[in-house]
């Protein structure tokens, strides 16, 4: 097994990427460039995420859940565009951490999910670095040309919806820093959901066919409902008190003395990767019968009106938010 020094990019490319290579396109990552033949009648989609060890995970995080965490995240934004993602582009800045281990601990992850997504390595880089351990990833999906869905085709008088349960990502950082005093199955399920986060691919389909605007909530769901309520030009009205939350959620909450806040922290902390999404009305019916077909939890959250930003309410009252969410600066 080779040590951590002669873990050298050459080393790492040829054992431990090379095998989860697009057969074809990605050249057997043995050229300086991936060829991806075209698909008339579709659109290629693009996105990109970075991970930053200490700032989007924890030195304490095994390399095989980060690795996965940062392909969901960018399968998350595809989805929520209602896109098939197809393959992607790696950039590893490996930290001294980053050991033989550890890089093997990576590249099994990225096994694993690829497997499971159907997606496939088409190229990239991988250097050493002094500072934090750092990941990139481009991810890159097709859709039928012209049927993207933005930020900004929401209107008046649609409905607010989202998929799965909100908080578990604010609630998962918090059982990773032993912050909850939780029973310890509810720990583990938090902590597995806030370390590889499912992103709603099967939900996509839906998505392009009935959303009006969509978003994956990343920043927090009153942030991201923002960029919504921004780019569409309307104003969004969220009930608090719809807001779906988790088994171990409610566990949560039921201990907290001011229940109003507790949810507050829940829209506000991220890193959920749910689809946040608007519908015309006479949509919602056929909606929820594709969400039962594939066993997904689907909520109307609120609406859709005239004006701009976004009013949250609990129990009826309009509620102060004075931080909407994660920012990156």
């Amino acid at each position: 097994m080779p040590s951590v020094d002669a873990a050298g990019e050459f080393e790492t490319i040829e054992r431990l990427f090379a095998p989860l290579a697009h057969p074809e396109w990605g050249r057997g990552l043995r050229d300086d460039v991936a060829v991806v033949p075209s698909r008339p009648g579709y659109d290629l989609v693009l996105t990109k995420d970075a991970l930053v060890e200490s700032i989007h995970f924890l030195p304490q995080d095994p390399l095989g859940t980060v690795a996965q965490k940062l392909l969901r995240v960018n399968l998350s934004d595809l989805a929520c565009k209602g896109a098939e993602p197809f393959g992607y582009m790696l950039a590893c800045n490996w930290s001294s951490r980053c050991g033989w281990p550890e890089r093997k601990a990576f590249a099994a992850g990225l096994k694993q999910d690829q497997e499971r997504f159907g997606v496939a390595l088409l190229g990239g880089d991988t250097v050493a670095t002094i500072g934090p351990a750092t990941f990139s990833l481009t991810l890159l999906g097709w859709i039928q040309k012209g049927r993207v869905v933005g930020r900004n085709g929401a209107r008046p008088g649609d409905r607010i919806m989202v998929t799965g349960t909100i908080g578990d990502g604010y609630l998962g950082l918090q059982a990773v820093r032993g912050m909850l005093s939780l029973a310890d199955e509810r720990i583990e399920t938090l902590i597995t959901h806030y370390r590889t986060p499912m992103p709603r691919v099967e939900f996509a389909e839906p998505v392009r066919d009935m959303a009006t605007a969509a978003i994956d909530v990343s920043d927090g769901l009153v942030a991201d409902l923002g960029h919504l309520a921004e780019t569409s030009g309307v104003a969004m009205e969220l009930t608090l008190d719809s807001v779906p939350v988790s088994a171990a959620g409610h566990a949560w909450l039921d201990g907290r003395v001011d229940p109003e806040d507790a949810m507050i922290r829940l829209v506000t902390g991220g890193d959920d990767y749910e689809i946040a999404f608007t519908i015309r009305p006479e949509d919602e019916a056929a909606l929820r019968r594709e969400a039962e077909r594939r066993l997904l939890r689907l909520t109307c959250i609120g609406q859709v009106s005239e004006g701009a930003g976004v009013t949250v309410l609990y129990g009826g009252e309009k509620v102060t938010i004075k931080r909407p969410g994660w920012s990156h600066d």
